[in-house]
């Protein structure tokens, strides 16, 4: 199960969209390169079927993530006091002090914001995020090591 806010889900359907309305113009690209003649060595007809295979995959798969995705309101987090999917969190590093913000984010997110820093739910960080309180520390295992952080507000 894939989860994700309804941003994310929005985002995903905006994207398949697009693609679905592309594929008439993949088709006619195709139809336009076949009309030039010998297939073989038509550079324009290979690479017009190649991005219409990877196109319909793409869609594929997005269709099977919406089917299967589940829907969490992001409101959730401030009523408990909790992190949970779609929070924004300020964490201070327990070692140097120095303080971040974070928000957990299903895997469907597009947004690089600079001053927040994205974790999806499945990343080391993002489970030791879910379900974390204002002033618990969580620890993270990271390639250099444990790290610990202070949970300072929700934001």
């Amino acid at each position: 199960m894939d989860m994700m806010t309804p941003e994310e889900r929005q985002q995903i359907e905006v994207r398949l969209n697009a693609l679905i309305a592309n594929r008439s113009k993949i088709s006619e690209r195709i139809a336009e390169a076949r009309a030039l003649g010998d297939l073989k060595e038509n550079a324009e007809y290979h690479a017009a079927r190649e991005q219409q295979g990877l196109e319909e995959a793409e869609i594929r798969r997005l269709e099977e993530r919406l089917a299967k995705a589940h829907v969490v309101s992001t409101d959730l987090g401030k009523s408990t006091g909790q992190v949970f999917l779609g929070s924004t969190v300020k964490l201070r590093d327990a070692d140097s002090g120095e303080e971040e913000l974070y928000r957990l984010v299903g895997d469907a997110t597009t947004t690089f914001e600079s001053e927040i820093t994205e974790v999806t739910v499945t990343s080391p960080m993002g489970e030791a995020l879910f379900k974390a309180a204002v002033g618990e520390t969580i620890r993270v295992r990271t390639r250099r090591g444990l790290k610990a952080f202070v949970v300072i507000e929700l934001v």
